[in-house]
């Protein structure tokens, strides 16, 4: 196939099957999909056109599945890479059981098999795990759009290398490279708002840490990948993907922290479906857990993005949106006061949720004072989760949009370096 004039396997066979235009064939895999008991897919021109240009990225599980009926040939036929190499690397998709099994489920292709030489040496696994390390660390203060290129290229340097590895090596370096791909999904998902390719993304991680057996990180990947229809507001699809991780926890003996993370993520989901009063039961119950938590348990070395603190954050959110406001307001304070310097980006949410309780409070002067504070923070580091909950209470303040306060509110979202800043990420 040409590279240069792009996927033209997929455009030949999408016009043979009828379908004239990109818009036709995003359609129909739209309309075909409850027919084959797929809910909630859901795909566009603009995807359609990346598939069909020089480089087509693997499409998520559920629309591989659809595009294949419609067109009749395989991925690799339709001129899709498959992310772990070429189609004569995938091994027996029964072969890693637990979490693999998640995977064979879905069709994706398996990771590369061992290599009938290894050439790497015993130290490349770790060698390669301190980096992912470092990208780790570097994700609470590097921008995104800079930082995401290269967890990106280390991922693939990861695929590269694994087949070239064995035993506790290849243990280790698939471990790592889940790891990586976790990250990459997170920046995606959270940093840079493009949750179809953060789903992609995090298929590949579950894939790696089923190569490495470890059932606590294919439990993260999979708390994961339930935001995405959670913040869609499909109830359904998110409590399976949930059930999913908390079955992996229970089969790895989880350590307090994680299970209190699994309730955090469930409520979050579940306020976002309009079920807050679960979503403060599933609180109280992740903050007993964590206060039963055995003095020397820790989590994983890689679950930075959870504590006692961000739980708080967690609670605030809730209560603002089941309307306890005076309860958010408190709660909210208190995690930004406890919240270490690194942690930027959460400083941003939360500002953002206070700006939004006052908003809720008839507080226009006070919402815009902690705006304003989310938009200093985002100056330097880059959140677009923090600049949604901005722009969530810009639209709250309509009510006031001719007081001062907002048109200064104003003057700070849409100057020339805000804007900009947002268009380019």
């Amino acid at each position: 196939m040409s590279r240069a004039a792009g996927n033209t396997r997929l455009k030949s066979a999408r016009v043979a099957a009828g379908y004239a235009s990109q818009q036709d064939l995003a359609d129909a895999i739209v309309k075909a999909a409850p027919a084959l008991g797929l809910r909630g897919v859901s795909t566009g021109v603009r995807q359609v056109r990346r598939w069909e240009s020089a480089s087509p990225p693997w499409p998520h599980p559920d629309v591989g599945r659809v595009l294949t009926h419609l067109l009749g040939q395989s991925l690799e036929d339709l001129g899709f890479t498959t992310p772990w190499g070429t189609a004569d690397q995938r091994p027996d998709a029964t072969r890693r059981g637990l979490v693999a099994g998640t995977i064979a489920a879905v069709g994706l292709a398996a990771v590369p098999v061992q290599a009938m030489a290894t050439t790497q040496p015993a130290n490349v696994g770790a060698d390669f795990a301190a980096v992912t390390r470092s990208h780790r660390h570097l994700y609470w203060s590097v921008a995104p759009a800079t930082l995401h290129p290269a967890v990106l290229e280390h991922a693939r340097l990861g695929c590269a290398l694994l087949p070239e590895t064995t035993n506790a090596c290849r243990r280790t370096l698939a471990a790592a490279l889940a790891e990586s791909y976790l990250l990459a999904g997170r920046i995606e998902f959270f940093d840079l708002r493009q949750p179809d390719i953060a789903g992609e993304t995090w298929v590949r991680a579950l894939q790696a840490a089923g190569e490495a057996d470890d059932v606590l990180l294919g439990t993260a990947v999979l708390a994961h990948t339930a935001f995405i229809p959670g913040w869609e507001g499909d109830r359904e699809k998110s409590a399976e993907r949930i059930s999913a991780a908390r079955a992996y926890a229970r089969r790895a003996s989880a350590p307090a922290q994680l299970w209190a993370w699994l309730d955090a993520v469930e409520a979050e989901c579940e306020t976002r479906c309009g079920h807050t009063r679960t979503a403060l039961h599933l609180i109280g119950h992740a903050e007993d857990t964590l206060e039963a938590a055995p003095p020397h348990a820790s989590p994983p070395v890689w679950m930075d993005w959870f504590d006692a603190t961000r739980l708080k954050s967690f609670k605030g959110n809730v209560q603002l949106k089941a309307g306890h406001l005076p309860q958010a307001r408190d709660t909210l304070l208190e995690a930004l006061e406890e919240l270490p310097d690194k942690s930027r980006k959460q400083r941003t949410v939360i500002y953002g949720d206070l700006a939004a309780v006052e908003v809720a409070a008839r507080n226009p002067d006070e919402a815009c004072a902690f705006a304003v504070r989310a938009l200093d923070q985002l100056t330097l580091t880059w959140y677009a989760t923090g600049m949604e909950r901005v722009r969530e209470v810009r639209r709250g303040l309509v009510p006031w949009q001719h007081e001062q306060c907002v048109r200064d509110l104003d003057d700070r979202l849409y100057g020339w370096g805000t804007v900009v800043n947002a268009l380019r990420r």
